[in-house]
């Protein structure tokens, strides 16, 4: 486990990335989306644990261009009122850039076996969304992404798997939102949505303020099948 530089696409400067190994190589790649409280402990530890599965794990710091290095967590006001002004400063076609340029390092690098998807979470939801979009992709997840509604004319754009996980409580998404999310998507061939009754925003954010021990396990195990089924086995010809 350690923490590498990887340059931007505009020249503009580079930025980190937590990068944990598995045993076995070469292996697939992922890459973990942050929330809105950096490159944090929590995301640190699903890096771990992904590349303890057997999968290349790369959590780059996509708050760098407004301040490197950002770790928050979500026990404290401040930090709250940290990482919203984060949110809300937050470019979002300069982080997609940023994670296409991650995609293109690891694609290539010599432990892949050239197979790449990502996980993201509530802001990073977002971006997986965008990524299944835009970043060319095996395959992506989103857990309780926010504004996807607002996105739903790029989902033409979506050309392999996608799984998303939708908290029905949410409160950054509301349930016209989730209607609409589910409506625009019901048809499309490569994404899957399951929705979870009675959990909020994060529920699936471990020693969070809203972690759902049931339902995390469930959405995270759905995650590892279709992770297994779009990263490992090799496709039918």
């Amino acid at each position: 486990m350690s923490d590498i530089q990887i340059p931007s696409i505009d020249n503009s400067g580079s930025f980190s990335a937590y990068v944990a190994m598995p045993d076995i190589t070469p292996a697939p790649c992922i890459i973990l989306i942050q929330e809105i409280f950096g490159v944090n402990q929590e995301m640190r530890d699903k890096c771990d644990e992904l590349a303890a599965q057997g999968y290349i794990a790369i959590c780059p710091d996509l708050f760098w261009r407004m301040e490197p290095g950002v770790q928050l967590t979500d026990k404290t006001d401040e930090e709250w009122q940290k990482a919203f002004g984060f949110f809300q400063n937050f470019d979002v076609d300069k982080g997609i850039e940023d994670l296409r340029a991650t995609a293109h390092v690891f694609k290539g690098h010599a432990n892949s076996n050239g197979k790449i998807g990502c996980i993201g979470y509530c802001l990073g939801g977002k971006m997986a969304y965008l990524m299944a979009a835009r970043g060319n992709l095996d395959c992506a997840v989103g857990y309780y992404g926010v504004g996807l509604n607002e996105l739903l004319d790029e989902a033409k754009d979506i050309e392999n798997p996608l799984l998303l996980h939708i908290a029905e409580e949410d409160e950054y998404v509301s349930k016209d939102a989730q209607a609409e999310i589910k409506e625009g998507l019901k048809d499309h061939p490569q994404v899957t949505i399951h929705s979870y009754a009675g959990v909020n925003h994060a529920f699936a954010r471990g020693q969070g303020i809203h972690f759902d021990e049931d339902a995390a396990n469930t959405a995270n195990q759905r995650t590892a099948a279709f992770l297994q089924q779009n990263l490992k086995q090799a496709k039918a010809a």
